[in-house]
């Protein structure tokens, strides 16, 4: 059954059951207080009826019924009173609505309590039938019961009143309940309009979904409403604000959470932001602010997303090694050929010797190289890294030392390999450029890896002109750079990013001689 049917049925028929409880709760009150009402009038008129002097001093006439059933019948015609009933204490009577009962003993038997001079109210069957009774007892002088004054209304009488008001309260219940199942009918319908006409199973699907795609994707995304109230959060952006999950996000205050949010902007504007730039936790996070919108086109909250900065710088990084490597083969295949052609050029010549020392020379140089890499940097992807690089120099006519004393075996497995790489090519590089540009005869960059003791070290020297004073404190700020060239500023903000990721330290300084050396530290303990 679709939820709007099961919406429509319960609401209506709480409504009937609601209904139908309280009217039949009222009618039962109201013939209740008609009963109370009709009861004490009727006690009223028996008591005024038996303090009446004519009728106490009737009964001692030789005829009380002559004296008594005039002056009753005309208070009960002016009562409206269905009977009133005057007899002695034998239950006889002097007066009735009916002449012919007069002298007849009085039907009920509720007349005891009567004799014994108590007023009563009673619910009894009389000789017209079922009626409700205000009894009293007729003293003389002495305060002797003489008599008992009996007023009664017919309980048919009493219904009919009832039923006068049930009818109406029937009417209104109907119209109530006719309301109510309209009202129903909107609720339910409303109810499905704001729900897109889904059912909650698929609802509950839905939402299930929803959070499976929010928690695979790795920006992390965050939603507030107008008032600033934090409704959806995924696990990347809890993570983000809150690292050590004390608390939970979801439900607080945005600006409890995240002060330097433009989100509030977002909603009074209704304009989406793009790719802008903020730090949270002191991490870099490129951010997209959108608002979100209900079906009037009404700005009801806003949601963003974003992203570390690193990962993407990451990512472009590897793009960027892809690319280093592919520059580092084809450097290398370029050097070879020239050297081919020399050999080709000597043989030609028939300047066999020479060809012989060049060719011994270049196996020398590069079987002392790999065999040292081999032995101190058995790592494959360092090794073959730093080979690249090296012919790399060599085109470029820079000397790119590795010192002899290097030793870079002892590296722990939860060390990020890529970000080892990263931090060297791009030290390495900067180096290359700094020499290139550099007004020296002899252009070098050396290079010394020690894994000895508790760190990681890595040394990165080059003999171009040094770090200006100026520039020392921007030097690991995105985007800035000493060149004028587009594009530039990204290496050493990228190192510093791969150094915290490793939770290590980089530093620097210009050297006396010229030049500048950057030195990173990376513990060996698992942070």
């Amino acid at each position: 059954m679709r939820l709007q049917t099961r919406l429509i049925l319960l609401i209506g028929t709480l409504l009937f059951i609601i209904i139908i409880v309280l009217t039949f709760s009222f009618e039962r009150m109201l013939v209740n207080t008609l009963k109370g009402n009709v009861g004490s009038s009727a006690l009223k008129i028996a008591k005024t009826v038996a303090a009446m002097d004519d009728i106490q001093d009737a009964f001692a006439a030789p005829d009380p019924s002559a004296i008594i059933q005039p002056i009753v019948e005309e208070i009960r015609l002016e009562t409206d009173a269905e009977f009133i009933v005057v007899g002695n204490r034998e239950g006889i009577r002097y007066s009735h609505p009916i002449p012919e009962r007069i002298g007849k003993e009085m039907v009920g038997g509720d007349n005891g309590p009567v004799l014994r001079g108590e007023s009563i109210i009673s619910e009894a069957v009389g000789s017209m039938g079922l009626s409700l009774r205000g009894k009293t007892p007729i003293f003389d002088d002495h305060d002797q019961v003489i008599g008992i004054v009996s007023v009664g209304i017919l309980m048919e009488d009493i219904r009919e009143t009832a039923g006068t008001y049930r009818n109406t309260m029937i009417f209104v219940a109907a119209v109530a309940l006719v309301i109510g199942c309209a009202g129903a009918i909107a609720i339910a319908n409303s109810v499905k309009r704001s729900i897109f006409g889904l059912e909650p199973k698929e609802i509950g699907l839905l939402y299930q979904e929803k959070r499976a795609i929010l928690e695979t994707i790795h920006e992390g995304i965050i939603a507030i409403n107008r008032e600033g109230t934090i409704t959806l959060i995924n696990q990347t952006a809890s993570k983000l604000l809150d690292p050590l999950e004390e608390k939970e996000i979801t439900g607080r205050y945005i600006f409890d959470v995240l002060p330097e949010t433009r989100l509030f902007e977002v909603i009074q504007s209704g304009e989406a932001q793009f790719d802008q730039e903020m730090v949270i936790n002191d991490s870099a996070v490129v951010v997209n602010r959108i608002p979100i919108l209900d079906h009037q086109q009404q700005v009801i909250g806003a949601v963003s997303s974003f992203r570390n900065k690193s990962e993407l710088l990451r990512i472009t990084e590897e793009l960027t090694q892809v690319k280093r490597y592919a520059e580092a083969l084809r450097s290398q295949t370029h050097e070879y050929s020239n050297k081919l052609y020399t050999i080709y050029g000597l043989i030609q010549l028939e300047s066999y010797q020479e060809a012989m020392d060049l060719i011994t020379h270049e196996t020398d140089v590069h079987q002392s190289l790999i065999h040292f890499i081999l032995q101190e940097i058995p790592d494959p992807m360092l090794g073959g890294f730093l080979i690249g690089k090296f012919n790399r120099a060599n085109e470029l006519k820079v000397e790119l030392e590795i010192d002899k004393e290097s030793t870079f075996k002892d590296i722990p497995n939860h060390v990020n390999r890529i970000h080892l790489v990263t931090i060297i090519g791009n030290l390495i590089d900067n180096a290359l450029e700094a020499v290139l540009a550099a007004d020296v005869d002899h252009k070098k960059v050396k290079v010394v890896l020690t894994d000895i003791g508790e760190d990681l070290i890595i040394e990165v020297e080059d003999n171009g002109a040094g770090i200006a004073e100026d520039v020392a404190d921007r030097l690991f700020e995105v985007g800035f750079s000493t060149k004028q060239e587009s594009d530039r500023g990204f290496g050493l903000a990228i190192v510093q990013q791969a150094v915290q990721q490793l939770r290590g330290t980089i530093s620097f300084h210009s050297r006396p001689q010229g030049g500048a050396i950057f030195i990173v530290m990376i513990s060996k303990e698992r942070g």
